[in-house]
């Protein structure tokens, strides 16, 4: 393999009107596929009540569009190859609108999961593909544009995912979670099929594909997902089925790392991380992976389980982190060709660091209100991380690698995520057990203050034991609350861990002047 080499190696032609409709297009699908994966959270109820499935068994309506939205993204770029760019993005985005439809009119468990792996692949397939035509088909001067486009499906879908999901299901019913794929998907489908150019599928390239890569790489990111997916269900490493997982996936995924360092046939070119911005930018990418998606798992939790918020309640206060960035994401491209993009993207994870910890500091009575503000400087933050991010982490490389860095950046945020929100599950539920019993300490006939708020109970409630109970109760919410305060302190940590990556990346190459 050659070396990696700068953007301006092999200059890329000004985008005309159809490369324009063509990103548009994609970029639509990957806002889509991201909407799909946190939409579905707020009506998990409804649809498991629908096909009379327990908790458990309902939480493999999410899991499974994970673990193949995940898998689907490395293979992406190969796929495309083969089947030739155009006829790979339609057939992804009639499968995505079929496949919604489907879901639409499951009728049990079983086949709701069939229909959400189907909507999985071509949603999963949708991001690194979007991802790779803002690389491939504009310049680094034209580039920000593009990528403030895309980050919009990264930081907008998610944070107005549960508002749309909770308003639909409450008004309309969960099918509507699924039939709004539709005309989208009809507009990016006409949108593609008239934006990309014809070009004949390579089927030779069937012959020479890395198997081997694919297998390995399946099995390892599969197992991968249902282990941090499933764990903390399981009681972790408590359980048989979680170990062999593990296993599985580490040997898979050490298979897979030897495959792709020792061929030149390789599925996805590691050797990209040699890129010094390219690797720092992709660590930074994994801390943004658990401050956006943990987030999103954290704060809706707080608000149902300790001030008894219902999903639309929920989407409102969520929906205080989405709307602004609306705003301000056009702005960061402009802003970019006057401050280092290195700069921006520091402050912007300062600001959402900041967020997190203010979040950290929770009571009774900290609600939905307290938290507009938070929201509001989440909002400001996240634009300025994702635009200039991508570009910090692509702009030395050559668009002959767009691919493999599409899915490679692509999928260690989305693996940022899956750890992200397996920690803060786990944190959540030990740290709960860590501080109840500090505290149960510390509640007993020998301290006055308790003594007295046992007595004060058992006037109100009528009983000592009625009393005991509102006691117990009261101080396992306690716990709860100073469990969520370590969850967001542990998401203000790892964007700070992506500050101190930003800060030792190389500067960016020069654009033409026009930009």
């Amino acid at each position: 393999m050659t070396e990696t080499a700068p953007a301006q190696a092999q200059p890329i032609p000004p985008p005309t009107r159809r490369d324009w409709i063509a990103i548009l297009s994609a970029i639509l699908g990957a806002f889509m596929a991201i909407l799909d994966i946190q939409i579905i959270n707020s009506s998990l109820k409804d649809i498991q009540g629908a096909l009379s499935a327990t908790i458990e068994e309902g939480s493999w309506i999410s899991t499974s569009y994970l673990v193949a939205e995940i898998i689907i993204i490395p293979l992406a770029a190969w796929l495309a190859m083969v089947m030739s760019p155009r006829r790979f993005a339609v057939s992804i985005s009639v499968l995505f609108v079929l496949a919604s439809l489907l879901c639409s009119m499951a009728w049990n468990l079983e086949s709701m999961i069939l229909f959400r792996v189907l909507q999985g692949l071509a949603g999963g397939a949708l991001i690194p593909f979007a991802f790779s035509l803002v690389l491939t088909k504009l310049p680094l001067d034209v580039r920000p544009k593009g990528m403030a486009m895309f980050a919009i499906t990264a930081t907008f879908a998610p944070s107005i995912g549960p508002t749309i999901g909770g308003w639909l299901t409450e008004n309309y019913g969960w099918e509507w979670i699924f039939y709004i794929n539709v005309v989208p998907g009809a507009l990016m489908t006409l949108g593609l099929l008239y934006g990309l150019d014809k070009s004949e599928p390579r089927w030779e390239l069937l012959k020479k594909g890395d198997y081997a890569g694919i297998l390995s790489m399946a099995i390892g990111l599969g197992c991968l997902q249902i282990f941090l997916e499933e764990g903390q269900r399981e009681d972790w490493f408590q359980s048989g089925e979680i170990i062999l997982l593990a296993a599985i996936a580490f040997i898979s995924l050490g298979v897979f790392v030897i495959l792709q360092l020792s061929r030149d046939n390789h599925l996805v070119n590691l050797r990209l991380f040699k890129e010094r911005n390219f690797l720092l930018g992709s660590l930074a990418n994994i801390g943004l992976g658990v401050g956006l998606y943990g987030t999103v798992f954290v704060l809706p939790l707080y608000l149902a389980q300790i001030q008894g918020y219902n999903a639309l309640q929920i989407g409102q206060v969520i929906m205080w982190m989405g709307v602004p960035q609306l705003l301000l994401i056009p702005l960061i491209p402009v802003l970019m060709r006057y401050v280092d993009p290195r700069l921006i993207c520091a402050v912007g994870l300062a600001l959402f660091g900041t967020g997190s910890f203010l979040s950290g500091s929770l009571s009774l009575d900290f609600g939905g209100d307290q938290f507009i503000a938070i929201q509001i400087i989440r909002a400001c933050g996240q634009p300025m991380v994702m635009v200039p991010l991508s570009i910090i982490a692509t702009a030395r490389l050559s668009p002959v690698q767009a691919g493999s860095a599409s899915s490679l950046y692509n999928i260690l945020r989305n693996l940022g995520g899956a750890i992200g929100i397996a920690a803060l599950a786990t944190i959540l539920d030990s740290r709960t057990a860590y501080y109840f019993d500090i505290l149960r300490s510390h509640v007993s006939f020998g301290n006055a203050a308790a003594t007295e708020r046992l007595a004060t109970l058992g006037e109100q409630l009528g009983g000592a034991e009625a009393a005991l109970r509102m006691l117990d109760l009261q101080v396992r919410q306690q716990a709860q609350i100073m469990a969520y305060n370590d969850a967001f302190h542990l998401i203000g940590i790892m964007l700070a861990f992506s500050v101190v990556c930003i800060s030792f990346t190389k500067a960016l190459p020069k654009a033409p002047a026009k930009a």
